[in-house]
Order: structure tokens, then sequence, then C-alpha cells
């Protein structure tokens, strides 16, 4: 069963600018190809931050207000700063929320989520940039068709239950899995859950199937003993 990754649906055509960019050029490219933000990459390629449209609307924000306050607190002083700025260096956010080549979907949606950014840029071992991940990137592994993912459902009960994988049926339904049929064990329904689960595109596991024995009060709900 293929693991999806950020590698599979991330843009390699990355928009991204060098640390020297003027502002203003900067804010043309994100005008003009509608962007809420861009990475910003050194001579080596590396991302070292992102500027985004919040960066850059520090600039108006402090217009005219060039003196620190008295009471003004570090976060504030360093905004001040960066209306100050000339460069996408001096006006990126920095250190940037990056996500490695290979990453899981779901480990980068939930560091999307935490982070609260729309994109991930996507580095390889050396932090050079070689593409972007969007949040809508992320969606695009729930538009396989159905046929592929039955395919991976049947790999992963072929493999679960190798002398009675015949006795259960998957339909795949708009990335909806109905399993019916019939197992040895009640917990074996539980990992046959959790990993169909993990396949790209399912949006739901409905599980149907009977069992011959209920061995989770002996091993509980969790996946049985040898099963990772």
């Amino acid at each position: 069963m293929k693991k999806w990754c950020v590698d599979d649906v991330m843009t390699t055509a990355v928009v991204s600018v060098p640390e020297t960019a003027p502002y203003r050029a900067v804010v043309d490219l994100l005008v003009a190809n509608r962007f809420s933000a861009v990475p910003v990459a050194d001579v080596f390629h590396r991302v070292s931050g992102v500027v985004s449209e919040a960066d850059l609307l520090r600039k108006i924000e402090y217009a005219g207000d060039e003196e620190p306050r008295m009471f003004d607190g570090r976060r504030r002083r360093a905004d001040r700063a960066k209306a100050g700025g000339r460069t996408a260096a001096e006006i990126m956010s920095t250190p940037p929320v990056v996500v490695p080549s290979g990453t899981p979907l779901a480990a980068a949606a939930r560091m999307m989520d935490d982070e609260g950014v729309k994109r991930l840029p996507v580095v390889d071992d050396l932090g050079r940039l070689i593409g972007i991940v969007s949040r809508g990137d992320l969606l695009k592994v729930h538009l396989r068709p159905d046929d592929e993912i039955a395919a991976d459902v049947r790999e992963v009960l072929d493999s679960l239950l190798p002398e009675r994988a015949g006795s259960v049926r998957a339909q795949v339904d708009d990335g909806v899995v109905t399993l019916t049929g019939r197992v040895e064990r009640r917990t074996t329904t539980v990992v046959a859950d959790r990993l169909i689960r993990q396949i790209g595109g399912v949006a739901e596991v409905r599980d149907k199937l009977g069992y011959d024995v209920d061995d989770s009060a002996v091993l509980g709900d969790g996946m049985p003993f040898g099963v990772a």
C-alpha cells in the first residue's frame, strides 16, 4: 500500500524570492499571483524565511510612526523594525515553517493547523526548496478513483488475513469503504479499520464485519499482539 506524502501532491514549480528582493518587487509578486505568502531563498536555494501579506502590511501599519514607544513590547518593536525593511531578508518571518520531503500528509496537515499557515515550503535534506504544499494540495488525495482505493484496501486485507481474506468484502463509494463478511477475532476488525483509514483517499470506514471470538476483553480494544 502506497504511503502518501507531501511529495505526491506538492507543487514543484515554486515561486520564491531572493533575500535581496526589494519590498516593492515582493508586493508586485504577491498581488500578480494572488499569493498570501512567498518563501525567501538564499544563494544556495535554502529557505531562510517567508514573507507574508502580514509582513508587508507592517510598512503601512507603522507609516509615519518610526520612533519606538516607551511601553512597546518586544514583538511590537520587532514589527516596527520590519516596517522599515527594504528587502525580503529585512521583512521576512524567520525561522520559516517548512516541512521535510517525505512527510506524511496527516503530519503536514497537523503542522499547518498548529502553525496557522495555509501553505508549507517543502525542503530536501539540505534545507533546499523543492516544492510547496497548500491546504488544497492536501485534499488532492481525496480525488483518487474508488477503484484505486479499493485496490489498496484489498492489499491491506490480503496482508492482514492471508488465510481468510476471501471471507471479507470491501466496497468503495466516493471514498467510503464498507466492510462486510466475517473474521475470526474482534480485534482483527479494529486493526483493519485503523489500517484502512490510513489509505490515501479514504473518507470513512463502515465496519459491518462479524467475528467468531470476542477477544477484546483479553487484549483490549487496541491492536492484537504482533500487529504493527
